[in-house]
């Protein structure tokens, strides 16, 4: 990008030639550089940053661009049939799954929501997720745009062109989330499909359409399909509304991983090199750009990603296993949707595009068929109760190391079985010639006969043998 930021010349660089008025660089006067930004203003009235939320994305507009694509490729209504059945299967899956754990159902309110109806009642929590990377993208886009390189007796008069680049950032952001999640509602088959609770508390819900569309060409039954994908909603709001640490620790490292987030805005900032300022939709064209998202290899970077991954892959582990136990011997296709699930979920598709655009992080358990291991092993070494006993709190949660050893983790690895091989009594022991615990000086010097701290009853090591 050129040094010279909008036209202006710095101090020293040819200030003979300098214009007495700065914005003749710009190819106009100051009259019409007020013009300028009043119509600019005009122009995104309306569309600025943060939209209701007050954030640094426009929620607003994402919502409504969103909400435009789906409708645009059709997203019907959801009728009371519908509604009806989806109840009834969120009713009847909670009632298989109480038999297969411990957690208590977590649906208060089953709903059936169109497309629709997904992107209103989920924004808040992608809010939550993305204003991060947002509040990174608007902040560079004033730098990229010059706002930290003008000279400071031009500041004041740069200052209402630099803060409408960042309401425009802003908006540009917005519209890219807005076509991310508009693609997103027209797979998602639940609240919870992308692994993150993202329905209000006590809600569950299916999506028909979606229902209907991931069964097309499984020649299974919809109401065989609809159970499975209910029984997979239960699991999930039971691990969301009653492992209390859980909701807050998938978010926090979805933020704390958004944190570590570049962006480069190389191509925008090539865009913009000669542009003529004087006109508000050659400005609106060139930060149309697709923003490009690169990860930081840093260590804290990639501990964020780590937790998040080994998270992810917990949770749909744990759901997998209670949900094919639960529909096994009743629902006769559960093998195979149990598969279709997994090969979705491991091909990537909406939800994976949807982080990468947003936050620059592909959603996806990588560890899905590890962690399913890990639960089934628990399952039949500790049961159903020493299995979800694992949720209590998150130390006892499996790492990403327990998931290439599961039974290690099941059943306790030598290093730490041999913890249990020590006899603490010994160490406080009464001795013979002194008071419990507190042996002579000598023999705290030299290993005595009456057995000192390093010393057996033998006079030698722990084990009787010959001190060296």
């Amino acid at each position: 990008m050129s040094d010279t930021p909008f036209g202006f010349n710095r101090p020293g660089d040819g200030d003979d030639d300098r214009p007495q008025d700065p914005f003749k660089g710009m190819g106009g006067d100051m009259a019409q550089f007020a013009d300028m930004l009043h119509r600019f203003a005009d122009m995104i009235g309306g569309q600025g940053a943060g939209g209701a939320g007050g954030g640094p994305l426009n929620w607003d507009l994402a919502k409504n661009i969103a909400r435009h694509q789906v409708v645009e490729q059709g997203d019907p209504s959801v009728v009371d049939t519908e509604r009806r059945q989806v109840e009834e299967a969120l009713r009847l899956a909670d009632l298989w799954l109480d038999e297969k754990t411990t957690l208590p159902a977590g649906i208060r309110t089953p709903q059936a929501w169109s497309r629709s109806e997904w992107i209103e009642q989920t924004l808040p929590v992608w809010a939550k997720v993305c204003d991060p990377i947002a509040t990174r993208m608007v902040d560079s886009m004033g730098g990229a745009l010059g706002g930290g390189e003008i000279p400071a007796d031009m500041q004041a008069m740069a200052g209402p062109l630099i803060g409408m680049v960042k309401q425009m950032a802003g908006a540009m952001v917005g519209g890219q989330a807005g076509q991310a999640l508009g693609a997103l509602a027209r797979e998602v088959t639940c609240s919870a499909d992308v692994g993150l609770p993202l329905a209000p508390d006590g809600v569950g819900a299916l999506l028909p359409a979606g229902v209907e569309a991931f069964g097309s060409g499984l020649e299974i039954s919809g109401e065989e399909i609809r159970l499975y994908l209910a029984l997979r909603e239960a699991a999930h709001q039971r691990l969301f509304a009653h492992v209390p640490w859980l909701r807050s620790h998938l978010l926090g490292a979805v933020e704390e991983y958004a944190r570590g987030i570049t962006v480069d805005l190389s191509g925008i900032e090539q865009a913009v090199q000669g542009l003529d300022l004087s006109n508000p939709e050659a400005i609106q064209e060139a930060l149309g750009g697709e923003i490009q998202l690169q990860p930081e290899e840093s260590p804290r970077q990639k501990a964020a990603l780590a937790r998040l991954e080994t998270t992810l892959a917990l949770v749909e582990g744990w759901v997998d296993t209670v949900v094919n136990e639960a529909a096994d011997g009743r629902l006769p296709g559960s093998v195979k949707l149990a598969e279709a699930v997994r090969r979705r979920r491991a091909t990537g598709g909406p939800a994976e595009r949807t982080f990468a655009t947003l936050v620059g992080l592909e959603l996806r358990p990588r560890r899905l068929r590890e962690a399913a291991t890990l639960w089934r092993t628990l399952t039949d070494v500790r049961g159903v109760q020493g299995r979800d006993e694992v949720w209590d709190h998150p130390d006892l949660l499996p790492t990403s190391d327990d998931l290439d050893d599961p039974d290690g983790f099941v059943h306790g690895r030598e290093e730490i079985e041999g913890l249990s091989d020590l006899d603490l009594s010994e160490l406080t022991k009464p001795q013979e010639d002194g008071e419990p615990g507190e042996p002579d000086e000598k023999d705290d010097k030299d290993g005595g006969p009456d057995g000192g701290p390093d010393g057996g009853p033998d006079g030698g090591p722990g084990d009787g043998g010959p001190r060296t």
